[in-house]
């Protein structure tokens, strides 16, 4: 019996109403739903344009290859060059970067945070260094006011990798605004669930147009009329139907995801509220553990998860204890992918390791994390932690 579950549905009948309405519609490829929601999630998280995608996976692939086909060179990349990624987070933070050619420098986390070590970070830096895809672990976002003085004057693009910490903030602004672009997930055991989906969110008008492009086969349908990747459209629609401007993807959403956005994001505020309670009660009982410690807040984290990495002191094994949660019928799961650097993946990487990477090392064969709901957890909480005594 799971007494205590990684995750669970946060639809109800508002959410079947609206995957009926589709199905009425006889509409399912991507239309005026998805289109709703794009507009609706762009206004909530304070962004000029909101594209979705098929998920966060995707996202992160659009993000990084619309920057190969910018024509604004203060935000254009090209094969070779370096991007620096924490060593902790799921492995399509770092995928595309392979897939384009980018060289990949790791660098450590914090072992508070758990997000990239600030200080490991300015170490990195050279001017070799043309981007930071900043990645918010678990809902807790990035110190973005120290990020952003550490590249203040340099020819250095921020992104972000937001798809696990939906409605966090850091100074009262949502995380995944802060970089040129960022992405966000809204698979089942985040924040919100579309069935399937994410989202890219930017400002900047021309790459809002060639996640526009790339998302559905690099054609120009998708377009405005006057836009930034192939200028002024014909007005013969016949004309434009099948007209390819760049080497793109079919990473579209279905309708149905869009018209599931629309109700999630009614009720994202609540869910979010009730995250962040259960991680005050998570905190109040694991704040002073005896040999277990918890992640550091930076900001307002949304708190996808609650990570619990073994003190060095503490003579207890990670296995015993993942062994004591499963029969209690507790779920749990590494942090992320730990140490990705670890990985035989890198075989076909170009890459390099900043400095050492004893933090998400330590993390790998340390940590483990627990879930958190949209609904009150403080019986399974408290379940947690008189397991954990």
């Amino acid at each position: 019996m799971i007494n205590y579950p990684l995750a669970s549905s946060t639809w109800d009948e508002k959410e079947l109403s609206a995957i009926q309405k589709v199905i009425d519609s006889n509409m399912f490829t991507m239309g005026k739903y998805v289109a709703e929601y794009e507009k609706r999630f762009a206004d909530f998280f304070g962004s000029k344009y909101a594209v979705m995608v098929s998920s966060g996976s995707t996202a992160n692939l659009l993000m990084i290859s619309s920057l190969f086909y910018t024509k604004n060179e203060e935000l254009k990349l090209n094969r070779s060059d370096e991007v620096i990624v924490p060593a902790v987070s799921w492995s399509t933070t770092y995928f595309p970067l392979q897939q384009y050619g980018l060289k990949v420098k790791f660098v450590d986390i914090d072992p508070e945070t758990l997000n990239i070590d600030l200080v490991k970070l300015e170490a990195a830096i050279t001017d070799k260094t043309r981007a930071i895809l900043a990645v918010n672990l678990l809902g807790n976002p990035n110190d973005y006011a120290a990020i952003q003085k550490l590249i203040s004057g340099k020819d250095i693009v921020l992104l972000e990798d937001n798809c696990e910490s939906m409605g966090a903030t850091f100074d009262g602004k949502q995380a995944g605004t802060f970089g040129v672009m960022g992405t966000y997930s809204s698979f089942f055991s985040h924040h919100m669930a579309t069935m399937e989906g994410g989202c890219v969110v930017t400002d900047d008008e021309e790459l809002y147009h060639i996640l526009l492009c790339m998302r559905a086969h690099g054609w120009t349908r998708n377009l405005p009329k006057e836009n930034h990747v192939s200028g002024i459209k014909s007005d013969d629609p016949f004309e434009e139907s099948f007209k390819f401007i760049l080497p793109g993807y079919n990473v579209r959403p279905l309708e149905m995801s869009g018209a599931i956005g629309i109700e999630q994001l009614k009720k994202l505020p609540s869910f979010i509220a009730e995250r962040r309670e259960n991680g005050a009660y998570f905190q109040e009982l694991f704040a002073n553990h005896p040999y277990l410690r918890i992640q550091k807040e930076t900001g307002m984290s949304s708190w996808f998860g609650f990570s619990l990495v073994i003190n060095e002191d503490a003579e207890i094994e990670r296995k015993t204890i993942v062994s004591k949660l499963m029969e209690n019928g507790i779920e749990c799961r590494p942090i992320v992918t730990g140490n990705f650097a670890k990985n035989d993946v890198l075989q076909y990487f170009d890459y390099e390791i900043s400095g050492s990477l004893s933090s998400a090392e330590y993390l790998d064969a340390n940590g483990f994390f627990v879930g958190n709901h949209q609904v009150e957890l403080r019986k399974e909480i408290r379940l947690l932690a008189d397991i954990l005594k």
